[in-house]
């Protein structure tokens, strides 16, 4: 990076850092502490009112997050477009602070309906006793498990973060670029060999077809075709022939025969 980005970044780590923070500290932490409580009734209370203090801290601190989070894509844009990588575990980034966003939003929803059920017997705050409500039970059910989904997803989110930040430095940012310029020049490589293996190819097909085609043709054309003609010539020549001989007869004999009729009409006369 040619330029500081020292806001942007304390922003994003500091805002993390507190969410994954406090997300497990409420699930080790209130959540255990309050279960000890000896009045079954009074463990809801105790645990929504913690998370109840907790939860404008934990906004500030996603807000933080996410402010520092997208100002650092949009300075990191260039070297995005040119390290070969960065795209993809930015888009990896992308999803899990999706999904740690909507788990949190959930827990958020199903701990003010704990909260509004009021006093209610339980055995834990996410294990409900025989005399729990069945819509409080359900609850309680659902945060056995998203209470330990955010810091997970969160958790993930700083491992991918330390990871991101060895891809900044300068040795990976020059074989990140060297990887992404040779990937650019393989291709057109690979579209021209391809080209010539399938040239060949194509030329042995039209080299090897036109000789058939060809001798085909002739064998069966002129080997065929020309003593079929000829003999259709030859026997045709003499039938002619035939006939052009024999005209100058025919016309003799009845010139004769016009004659003599022609001489006994006379006589007659």
């Amino acid at each position: 990076m040619s330029e500081r980005h020292t806001a942007l970044r304390s922003m994003h780590d500091l805002g993390l850092a507190a969410w994954f923070g406090g997300s497990l500290m409420g699930a080790l932490g209130v959540n255990a502490a309050a279960a000890r409580v000896d009045d079954s009734t009074q463990r809801l209370p105790v645990a929504s009112a913690g998370w109840a203090r907790w939860t404008p801290v934990n906004a500030a601190a996603i807000g933080a997050h996410l402010a520092g989070a997208v100002g650092e894509m949009v300075t990191e844009s260039p070297r995005m477009a040119v390290q070969s990588g960065v795209g993809k575990i930015s888009a990896v980034k992308t999803a899990l602070t999706v999904g740690a966003l909507a788990v949190t939003g959930y827990s958020r929803m199903l701990g003010k309906k704990l909260e509004r059920a009021g006093g209610p017997p339980v055995e834990g705050i996410t294990e409900p006793s025989y005399q729990t409500p069945a819509s409080v039970a359900s609850c309680q059910r659902q945060m056995k498990l998203l209470q330990w989904a955010v810091p997970a997803l969160t958790g993930a989110l700083v491992v991918v973060t330390a990871y991101m930040g060895e891809q900044q430095k300068p040795g990976q940012v020059l074989r990140g670029m060297l990887g992404r310029a040779g990937g650019v020049i393989t291709r057109p490589r690979m579209a021209g060999k391809v080209i010539a293996m399938g040239g060949p190819k194509i030329g042995k097909v039209v080299g090897m077809t036109a000789p058939k085609i060809g001798k085909i043709a002739g064998l069966r054309v002129a080997a065929m075709g020309a003593p079929k003609i000829g003999k259709v010539v030859g026997k045709g020549a003499p039938k002619i022939g035939k006939v052009a001989l024999g005209s100058p007869r025919t016309i003799a004999k009845v010139a004769a025969m016009g004659a003599a009729t022609r001489h006994l009409v006379t006589a007659g006369r």
